[in-house]
């Protein structure tokens, strides 16, 4: 999809503004397509590796540039958080190497972005269950949640996340202080201090959620795509966004 001349993306590029200090699109907070929250499951980095008879592990670190892209992007297009299906409760069955590569990459995606994270006002939060990872790297995260507290936007990353997983331990709270309820049940999910999801986008071609943000996801928009992740760019984004910006939301009614 080529921007349109009106489009953050374009007007952005013609100022020759750089990625961060872009102001929001339209103004205000959602910019000009109304999606405060939008949500991606990243596939497709194995099957972008393959096609180019290329490591397994080259797809994963194409991926992460995509992701550096996408956070650099947030201003521009209105969006408050961005929520990243990073690393399944699934992901364990695969294969020990694989496993290791991704690990790897999280730690050197944590030391090398959060500086530009605080310099430029990103919030990181992580979902899922992530003191089960390795314990460097819980001190890392722990360290960035800390140093990142107070920025404007967020980046949220699912990391050990399953949705069924997170959707039980907040009805298991709930009971435990006594009252189930839908809004008993959202307020100990791990996305309680998040805004409600507009969007949920979905690489490579496949139309399942995958176990990711079941509940959340109850009334967002969702946006399929055959683009395999480490070719994902704003611009797809943008097409993604004009798609939400299009749709008439009814929540259940008329």
């Amino acid at each position: 999809m080529n921007a349109g001349p009106t489009s953050p993306i374009a007007a952005r590029e013609a100022e020759g503004l750089g990625q961060f200090d872009a102001p929001a699109a339209k103004g205000a907070s959602g910019g000009g397509y109304g999606a405060r929250h939008v949500a991606v499951i990243m596939d497709g980095n194995g099957r972008w590796a393959k096609r180019r008879h290329l490591p397994r592990a080259m797809g994963h670190r194409k991926g992460v540039e995509a992701v550096r892209a996408l956070v650099r992007g947030l201003e521009p297009l209105g969006i408050d958080c961005l929520t990243l299906y990073a690393f399944s409760s699934e992901n364990w069955k695969r294969p020990e190497d694989e496993i290791s590569d991704l690990m790897g990459l999280m730690r050197r995606f944590i030391k090398s972005d959060l500086p530009e994270f605080i310099a430029n006002d990103v919030r990181l939060r992580i979902i899922g269950d992530y003191k089960a990872l390795d314990a460097d790297i819980v001190e890392m995260l722990d360290d960035a949640l800390a140093r990142t507290a107070k920025g404007r936007r967020t980046l949220a990353v699912a990391l050990n996340y399953g949705s069924q997983q997170e959707i039980a331990r907040a009805a298991a709270k709930a009971a435990a202080q006594g009252e189930v309820t839908v809004e008993s049940i959202a307020a100990h999910l791990d996305t309680a201090d998040l805004p409600p999801l507009d969007l949920l986008v979905r690489t490579s071609g496949e139309v399942r959620l995958s176990n990711f943000l079941l509940w959340q996801a109850a009334y967002a928009e969702m946006w399929f795509t055959d683009v395999l992740w480490p070719d994902f760019t704003l611009a797809h984004l943008e097409e993604a966004l004009e798609s939400f910006a299009g749709r008439e939301r009814r929540f259940g009614g008329r």
